[in-house]
């Protein structure tokens, strides 16, 4: 079955997933700012993707496809500084914080991976 929506792609379905994963290792932190930071960032991963698919041509879903991987290495840096912070306090570490990197790393490769078929298409 060809894609028809952004709904569609797995890469977009996991970015959503990472959206939720990001707000519930978060929801007990006091460090408002920094939670919001990465909540907003996790959140711009898969709005963005949804975003450019919507748009009228191939050039702007890829560059709306690397805002998502820009929000991804936010959210990856994001997630290692509260890690830092929450070591100098010696607090306990982000709930899930492996995982969450290991999906902004995951992510990031698929969005890469869909650019680059997306730029191929469009020269044939």
């Amino acid at each position: 079955m060809p894609l028809t929506t952004f709904e569609d792609l797995e890469v977009w379905k996991r970015a959503s997933r990472l959206a939720v994963d990001t707000y519930l290792a978060t929801e007990d932190s006091k460090d408002f700012r920094l939670n919001s930071q990465m909540q907003a960032a996790a959140v711009s991963i898969a709005s963005n993707i949804a975003e450019g698919s919507e748009r009228d041509s191939q050039k702007d879903f890829c560059r709306f496809l690397r805002y998502s991987k820009g929000s991804c290495g936010e959210l990856r840096t994001q997630i290692y500084i509260s890690q830092k912070i929450r070591k100098e306090l010696q607090k306990p570490t982000l709930k899930k914080a492996d995982h969450l990197i290991q999906e902004t790393k995951e992510i990031t490769a698929m969005l890469q991976g869909l650019i680059n078929s997306i730029e191929r298409q469009s020269k044939d």
